[in-house]
């Protein structure tokens, strides 16, 4: 087990590239299933999760291989089994996304509850719904096994605007018989690329980026060479870096509209940046760091909701922030009832955070930080407590920070170069 040791109070400064998409990395990853034929995926995050994505693969009898960084071949002709191991279903939230592909390609699939984050109730009834509709019979017991005879396409309406629901059932039904429509589905970027590399290897996919999407089922799939697009949670992290460390950073290898909703969340904080013509995302120094009132000088919201609302994973990252900008705000998580609760140990550096529910907490600042021992308590809010360790003075060790590298590719190394004083330890 490991942990960081952090000193404060010096701003970063330099030029990083935003790696590829986690969360489009790993339903890319089992879209893979979906073909005998091989798949190339580039720009795959060299992070925990796609390792135990891969992990998975192989345990289901398909080959991966490494071929050149962040570059991986898939070929998963020859399947040996439909049953995920159980170490490996409980390690992420993910697995779940292999329901799905494994009901198309060899009707059925059997896990273990997958794991994940621990930040509130993650239903999944709406994967269970979606796929039921397709036509899959569900048990339940002490592991879920999805069978299907017969995959067929329906008009559905899911009951929640789920990203990895949207995924498994966009991935059930490219192989279905008939015309799949599935209303009220997710539209992220990393939806989009799933759907993208879907259609590159002979899916009839469209509505791609709309809450729409309608699927003509076809009878087999083929290879492909697909490249995952940046991380913008990577991205609207080490903008708020930036920002809060008081420091400059340009970051190469941005899709700019991808940036758009988040842009309007910065500027209620007075965070600025510019976008070059080569994709070069500029946060400049001398940020204003003031919030910005709403008409009549009342206090501001950033809230989340689904895209191209203001992203959810960043909530945690833009309260660190706000603890730093002068003025009041409202920071309003609608999604996952305990994400927010992480805010006692920002308290506990010095933040003045009033936390209102489980969903909503007001931010004054600025707040001058001091150095803690802390804990991460998921992905985004393990970052979160990196950005308020470099913010404040004197020295923080942040443990668990397995949950952070889940989703920041060689953090430490990284931030190294920008100047940051961070260093990965061994546990006492």
């Amino acid at each position: 087990m490991y942990k960081y040791r952090i000193e404060g109070g010096f701003p970063v400064k330099g030029t990083i590239s935003a790696s590829g998409n986690k969360n489009a990395a790993l339903p890319c990853i089992a879209a893979a299933l979906l073909t005998e034929d091989t798949v190339i995926l580039r720009n795959i995050p060299d992070i925990e999760d796609t390792s135990v994505m891969l992990l998975i693969l192989q345990a289901l009898g398909a080959t991966v291989e490494n071929i050149e960084p962040h570059t991986w071949k898939i070929d998963a002709k020859k399947l040996t089994t439909s049953t995920i191991p159980a170490d490996l279903s409980k390690k992420i939230r993910a697995s779940i996304l292999f329901a799905g592909p494994l009901l198309a390609r060899m009707g059925k699939a059997v896990m273990q509850p997958p794991g994940g984050d621990v930040i509130g109730r993650r239903r999944l009834d709406t994967h269970f719904l979606a796929l039921k509709e397709l036509g899959a019979n569900l048990d339940i017991s002490s592991t879920f096994e999805f069978t299907a005879h017969k995959l067929v396409g329906i008009d559905m309406f899911l009951d929640e605007t789920s990203v990895t629901a949207t995924e498994n059932a966009l991935m059930a039904a490219v192989l279905a018989e008939g015309l799949t429509i599935i209303n009220n589905a997710a539209s992220e970027p990393h939806i989009q690329n799933l759907c993208d590399m879907l259609n590159s290897m002979g899916a009839k996919i469209d509505g791609i980026g709309s809450n729409i999407l309608r699927i003509t089922g076809v009878k087999e799939l083929h290879g492909c060479e697909y490249t995952i697009g940046p991380d913008y949670m990577e991205i609207g992290s080490f903008i708020g870096l930036a920002a809060a460390t008081k420091g400059s950073v340009t970051i190469t290898g941005v899709n700019p509209p991808d940036m758009r909703p988040m842009r309007v969340a910065f500027n209620k904080l007075g965070i600025r940046w510019t976008i070059d013509n080569k994709n070069n995302l500029i946060v400049p120094l001398n940020q204003e760091l003031k919030v910005n009132t709403d008409i009549g000088g009342m206090i501001p919201k950033i809230d989340d909701s689904p895209w191209p609302g203001f992203p959810p994973d960043l909530t945690s990252i833009m309260t660190v922030v706000a603890t730093q900008v002068e003025g009041t705000v409202l920071i309003f998580e609608k999604m996952f009832e305990s994400r927010m609760f992480f805010v006692d140990k920002l308290i506990g550096m010095g933040a003045r955070i009033t936390l209102c529910d489980p969903h909503r907490a007001v931010v004054s600042g600025p707040s001058i930080l001091h150095g803690d021992n802390l804990v991460s308590p998921d992905v985004r809010a393990g970052m979160a407590m990196v950005i308020a360790a470099m913010v404040a003075s004197g020295e923080s060790k942040i443990s668990n920070v397995y949950q952070v590298e889940r989703g920041y590719e060689h953090l430490v190394e990284r931030l190294q170069k920008l100047g940051a004083h961070i260093e990965k330890i061994e546990e006492d």
